[in-house]
């Protein structure tokens, strides 16, 4: 790695630098993901949770995931940006919204997931590889 990736929310108040590689790029299509990001899917990267640090104080809200384990999505409490989220099932793993990255044109999407609830109207690159609900760890 050559540099960290940064980012935050749209007003600034909250702030983050990761030091590592992220482990995968997620096109997720899940309603709760098209809900929170108002669009047809949520764009994430998901990345050592060890190597991220956060400034500014994020809002938090917990939803129950399909598979009964908890995630947790941080937000901007001034602007309400949708800023990171984490696992009950993987704590040491965090992702961040590719849109709040400083440069986020470094993001790769490596698959799809819940294409199984994709909208006909989100065109996302369909050579990545896919799976109709979350895959299998």
């Amino acid at each position: 790695m050559t540099t960290s990736y940064t980012g935050g929310c749209a007003c600034g108040a909250i702030r983050y630098e990761i030091t590592a590689e992220p482990f995968i790029g997620v096109e997720c299509h899940c309603t709760d993901c098209r809900k929170e990001s108002g669009n047809g899917h949520a764009s994430h990267w998901v990345f050592p949770r060890a190597a991220a640090r956060v400034e500014g104080e994020a809002g938090e809200w917990s939803m129950t995931a399909d598979s009964g384990n908890v995630k947790t999505r941080a937000f901007c409490r001034r602007c309400g940006t949708p800023v990171y989220m984490t696992f009950s099932a993987n704590p040491a793993a965090m992702s961040v919204r590719a849109g709040t990255l400083d440069d986020p044109s470094r993001y790769t999407p490596s698959v799809r997931t819940y294409t199984s609830r994709a909208l006909d109207w989100d065109r996302v690159d369909p050579n990545l590889p896919s799976f109709e609900e979350m895959p299998p760890r």
